[in-house]
């Protein structure tokens, strides 16, 4: 018999399920669980992986949420029977180094993407390398985000980044509202290379930066690359694969082109 830890959100949709699953099955911890079931939206998923990948279990998500673009539908009829005939998928997430403040240092993950952005009026002025090529020498505008294949249609693409497949081995390096080089659209790189960002006045220039639902301020530089270490497992109805409703998207963007 498969075990399960449910994790509800606090919306009204995910209690109102909670009031119907606590009758039918017993809640066993993150620990002990087969399975860790997350209600809730793609933000709160998100969240909780974070919390909870250390244990090395399956995550199962059901919307009850907007999008969920991570999550499977909210029809929890037969939920046992469902997760045991669902796929896994794995997905990475990134490292991120962060410099801060007055010489602080933290060392973040990232499942989806890790942004820049500019803190103040002052447009942000970034100096961008991957590994020990240069490639922007002075990046002025609002910031500039680093997206894994998994994240490549949430804010990526709402800033015209590309949509990577999830087998792609690639990231996307993706401007925000470039002001200078204008019309640099970002680059797609090999998720084996190290991308390292530099604010070029921290003083007069502070920047942000947001590791999915984490916040840091006063950035000075980060150091961004594939984490290798952790392999996030994700299970998806047979409708609701993570790599169909990609390669859906990337048919919609090269249809909206034409």
């Amino acid at each position: 018999m498969s075990k399960f830890h449910f994790i509800y959100d606090k919306n009204k949709k995910s209690q109102k399920i909670k009031k119907k699953l606590a009758k039918k099955f017993r809640d066993f911890s993150p620990q002990k669980s087969s399975v860790i079931i997350v209600f809730g939206g793609d933000g709160f998923m998100l969240k909780n992986i974070k919390k909870y990948y250390k244990f090395n279990k399956p995550f199962y998500g059901v919307n009850c949420g907007s999008y969920g673009f991570l999550m499977n539908n909210s029809n929890i009829n037969f939920l046992e029977q469902k997760i045991l005939k669902s796929k896994k998928t794995i997905i990475n997430s990134l490292s991120v180094n962060c410099s801060y403040g007055n010489g602080l240092k933290k060392h973040l993950i990232a499942i989806n993407e890790i942004s820049i952005f500019r803190q103040s009026k002052q447009t942000a002025s970034l100096n961008i390398s991957v590994g020990k090529k240069q490639i922007i020498k002075n990046l002025i505008g609002d910031g500039v985000l680093v997206s894994t294949p998994a994240g490549s249609t949430a804010y990526n693409l709402s800033v015209n980044g590309p949509i990577l497949s999830l087998n792609s081995g690639k990231l996307a390096i993706t401007p925000i509202s470039p002001f200078r080089p204008r019309r640099w659209k970002g680059k797609v790189i090999s998720n084996k290379s190290i991308v390292n960002i530099k604010n070029l006045n921290s003083r007069k220039r502070p920047i942000a930066a947001v590791a999915d639902n984490i916040e840091l301020r006063n950035v000075r530089s980060l150091s961004i690359k594939r984490d290798r270490k952790i392999n996030i497992k994700l299970l998806f109805d047979n409708n609701r694969s993570l790599v169909k409703r990609i390669k859906s998207e990337i048919k919609r963007q090269k249809s909206s082109k034409r």
